[in-house]
């Protein structure tokens, strides 16, 4: 009774870096493309992603610009036709999906989502709460 802690002790001490000892150079290596902003805007360039087989949909995902860096992520547009109400060149605020920078389903690639359109809210735009700006 009561070894459990002297297991994990001897468990632990024998492994590679812990959070604890580990340098901030391999801490960067694995970062996302998101780099460090949270939330960064981005310009969308296009719509819809194919899934992966053995599926055939046309999954809502956009594919977007980042403006910090220049890189192109695909990012996930949340709601029922919420793809209607981004087009080509809006600006948008992308957010995690919520797997700590894997891929959520059958959607290759898509770490990312669409929170808001041109500065207004997605989900406003969805409730019909408030309208997209004409610009």
């Amino acid at each position: 009774m009561g070894a459990g802690r002297k297991l994990r002790t001897h468990r632990r001490g024998s492994g590679g870096p812990t959070r604890h000892t580990r340098s901030p150079t391999l801490e960067m290596s694995g970062r996302s493309h998101l780099l460090v902003l949270p939330m960064p805007k981005a310009l969308s360039l296009r719509r819809c992603i194919e899934a992966k087989q053995p599926n055939s949909a046309i999954r809502k995902c956009a594919r977007v610009q980042l403006i910090k860096n220049g890189k192109k992520i695909a990012a996930f547009v949340p709601n029922d036709g919420c793809l209607n109400y981004i087009e080509e060149n809006d600006e948008v605020l992308i957010a995690g999906f919520g797997r700590k920078g894997h891929a959520v389903g059958d959607i290759p690639g898509v770490r990312f989502k669409v929170v808001k359109v041109s500065g207004v809210s997605l989900l406003a735009l969805f409730k019909e709460k408030k309208e997209k700006p004409r610009s």
